[in-house]
């Protein structure tokens, strides 16, 4: 019954949109057209999401359908304040003038041609997003001051990447090109902080050669996100399920990850020690498999640590309140929204703030600092707007001030 009123409620914003288009294209061909390629949208995701019953979470099919359908919403907006418009002029006519040929006025060619170029732009950015955006890799840079940092680790260096979705990657190029870009950066350690997977093992396997290429001086230490646990598709049994989880931390292996499973690892230069500390998902409406305690119970408070937490939730509303300090938190999951608009030094929103206090890079509470990274991959929507895939570089200094 769902789907109908989706369907139902899709082929009234065609018919609806559409009165704005005809009104500006005369020629048969053109109308045709218009409802050729939206109906082959919706056959398309139809038949993706209800016979094939993808589970991708990420897929081109609702990429397309958002694309498509999202400037329709502009066009029947506009079409409905003009009918109201024209409506009122109708009855004012018709009960004033008391003229039995009165008619409702046409359509405005002005409005139609406002509204569709208004629509356009939805239109053509989300576009552009699918096919550009989601590989306009940025390297954002970060030199954070700690005044309790050991000497021996001052201007130590830290690439975060996070939230991968592998089900999504559809260019192997573009990937060996992010990973060349993350080497390039030369760093002590790289960390991934969750979702190196949509749901399924298998999804990494045509690119464990390329993520094998990572490397980094000191390490490369990973963590779960919420969607490594396979919770967003049905399986045909608990022990295949298990099975997937099981081949998931493997492969994070293969690739040279050091997963930490609410555990940590040290550091150690010139008789100094940094603590890398990693929990499992912990996240409000998520799974809560994060333990902070296990994680941290054979660590001395007053050593310097680094929290890999896939949730900036977990820091929001654990890590801050816990009675230990941990110097530097690293996250991901949000994507910062993957659609925003962001301009340094002038504006940074996203509709994803609305859920998400701390939704994109760095945040100060008191004397912890935390890194939001906006992800490599995609989910949902195969595609970004303003807010583009991040790699982070962050180097640590010493300092007397915080």
């Amino acid at each position: 019954m769902s789907w109908i009123i989706f369907y139902l409620f899709a082929v009234f914003l065609d018919l609806y949109s559409f009165q704005s288009f005809k009104t500006i294209f005369k020629r048969k061909t053109s109308r045709s057209l218009y409802f050729i390629v939206s109906w082959l949208v919706l056959f398309y995701f139809g038949y993706s999401y209800i016979i094939l019953k993808n589970e991708s979470n990420g897929s081109l099919p609702l990429g397309l359908l958002i694309a498509f359908y999202t400037p329709k919403f502009i066009l029947v907006l506009f079409n409905l304040l003009e009918d109201l418009f024209r409506l009122i002029i109708f009855i004012y006519k018709k009960i004033f003038k008391k003229n039995d040929s009165v008619k409702l006025i046409p359509r405005r060619k002005f409005i139609s041609k406002f509204s569709l170029g208004l629509a356009s732009i939805p239109f053509l950015s989300l576009n552009l997003g699918m096919i550009w955006g989601k590989h306009n890799f940025k390297v954002l840079s970060y030199s954070l001051f700690f005044e309790d940092l050991p000497p021996s680790f001052d201007n130590f260096t830290i690439t975060q990447i996070s939230d991968l979705h592998a089900g999504n990657i559809t260019n192997l190029k573009k990937l060996e090109h992010a990973v060349n870009l993350i080497n390039s950066q030369s760093s002590n350690i790289i960390v991934f902080t969750g979702d190196i997977v949509n749901n399924n093992a298998d999804e990494l396997i045509p690119f464990l050669k390329t993520l094998s290429k990572l490397k980094a001086k000191d390490g490369k230490f990973s963590i779960l996100g919420n969607h490594d646990y396979g919770d967003y598709k049905q399986w045909p049994s608990n022990q295949i399920k298990r099975d997937n989880f099981n081949r998931i931390k493997q492969y994070q292996k293969e690739i040279g990850f050091n997963l930490l499973l609410n555990e940590h690892k040290y550091l150690e230069k010139d008789g100094d020690k940094l603590a890398i500390i990693g929990v499992e998902n912990w996240g409000n409406g998520f799974i809560k498999k994060g333990d902070l305690n296990k994680a941290s119970s054979k660590i001395n408070p007053k050593e310097f640590k680094i929290l890999l937490t896939h949730d900036p939730t977990h820091w929001e509303k654990v890590v801050l309140k816990d009675k230990v300090n941990y110097n530097l938190t690293l996250s991901g999951h949000t994507h910062g929204g993957q659609f925003g608009i962001e301009i340094p030094g002038f504006i940074k929103w996203s509709p994803v703030q609305w859920r998400y206090k701390y939704w994109a890079g760095i945040y100060k509470v008191k004397n912890q600092i935390l890194n939001v990274n906006r992800g490599l991959g995609t989910t949902a929507v195969p595609g970004r707007v303003g807010v583009w895939p991040e790699i982070t570089v962050i180097t640590l200094k010493r300092s007397n001030i915080i």
